[in-house]
């Protein structure tokens, strides 16, 4: 499966990693030797920004995506996977784990011990690119979504079959909420009042209330479903099942399931699509799905609900995946190649395929 961490001293500091709050201002400097000037800040990034974490780099690689340069290398610490934009732009938000990496099947009892210190939401500021915080998250979080306010962080813990709900105004967990067995994606609903957990081994989704956090909802979708896209008016929401070339397709006000597309695997692929990641394009109208070790991406209609293309040999096991605020470029994570793909939509073409090295695992596009 698919540094150290810095915890919270007093609540007030948390909000320096958000956005607000004053540090302790440092002694005066002795009248002898007059206090050094300080550095200039770093210049905030111009431009839109690609964000990939290496998962066996323990960075976040920052990208123009325009030209396919790597800027920049942010050591954040271990095994980051999941990221997201906070919503005032200001901060990247970025899962780390100290479990050791294990595929399916793995046996347990032969991996090194976990460091449960590693474990945490690391807050990194987007002006100066630095790592400035990290905030317990629970046992070995994976992925996570913010509330519409962006106050509060829903994080799936993988190995406890638990939902962390963390308050970013005090940098601390409020709430678990037991749910299916190895959770992984979390979407919000777009009105909010919801947040959707896959959990693989149940191969079921899990609708959590917000205001209650208890769980209002349980559907069965394919073998192994990963993440989960609302459509726009939140009337449909697509779950990507790993295990079984499908997206299940939920009804997100009766909590059922009410369709599927079914991938088929195309003849000059080298295994069956693998759907792992999922994006909405900006017009609402398209679901994109990363298909693994297909090395594709599926185009799915979001009204008709059916496969209209796929975008072939786009990277090695392509999973993380997003698309430009103009619904122009689309971006896979690479694992296995260590690279990232720049796919122009409408042509279907793989643009560039930018070297990274390590181990991407998610992208997170910013315009500005």
């Amino acid at each position: 499966m698919n540094l150290q961490p810095i915890r919270v001293a007093a609540v007030a500091c948390v909000a320096i990693a958000i956005g607000g709050c004053s540090r302790e201002a440092a002694p005066p400097a002795s009248s002898a030797t007059p206090a050094p000037a300080p550095a200039p800040a770093a210049a905030p990034p111009s431009g839109p920004r690609l964000y990939v974490s290496d998962e066996t780099g323990g960075a976040v690689i920052v990208i123009d995506p325009a030209t396919g340069q790597v800027l920049e290398r942010i050591a954040v610490g271990k095994r980051p996977r999941g990221l997201k934009v906070s919503r005032d732009g200001t901060s990247l938000l970025v899962a780390l784990s100290g479990s050791p990496i294990a595929g399916p099947g793995v046996d347990e009892s032969k991996l090194p011990p976990p460091d449960r210190a590693a474990d945490g939401i690391g807050v990194v500021d987007l002006a100066t690119r630095k790592l400035v915080r990290t905030l317990p998250s629970g046992q070995d979080p994976e992925s996570f979504d913010l509330s519409l306010d962006g106050k509060t962080l829903y994080v799936s813990n993988e190995e406890t079959a638990e939902m962390s709900v963390l308050d970013l105004s005090t940098g601390s967990i409020t709430t678990r909420v037991k749910i299916g067995g190895e959770p992984e994606g979390v979407t919000v609903r777009p009105d909010g009042r919801e947040v959707y957990v896959t959990c693989e081994e149940d191969n079921e989704v899990y609708a959590v209330d917000t205001t209650s956090l208890k769980v209002v909802g349980r559907m069965k979708t394919a073998a192994r479903p990963r993440s989960i896209v609302f459509t726009r008016d939140g009337g449909a929401a697509f779950v990507t099942d790993e295990n079984a070339a499908t997206v299940t397709i939920l009804n997100p006000a009766t909590h059922a399931v009410a369709g599927a597309v079914v991938i088929p695997k195309n003849a000059g692929s080298p295994m069956p699509p693998r759907p792992m990641g999922a994006v909405l394009t900006p017009d609402g109208t398209q679901v994109l799905v990363s298909l693994g070790r297909a090395k594709s991406i599926a185009v799915i209609d979001a009204a008709a609900k059916k496969l209209v293309r796929t975008i072939e040999n786009v990277g090695d096991r392509p999973w993380g995946i997003d698309i430009s605020s103009d619904g122009a470029k689309v971006f896979t994570a690479n694992g296995p190649s260590g690279d990232v793909s720049i796919i122009d939509l409408a042509s279907g073409t793989v643009e560039k395929r930018v070297s990274t090295g390590g181990s991407p695992w998610a992208a997170v596009y910013k315009a500005k």
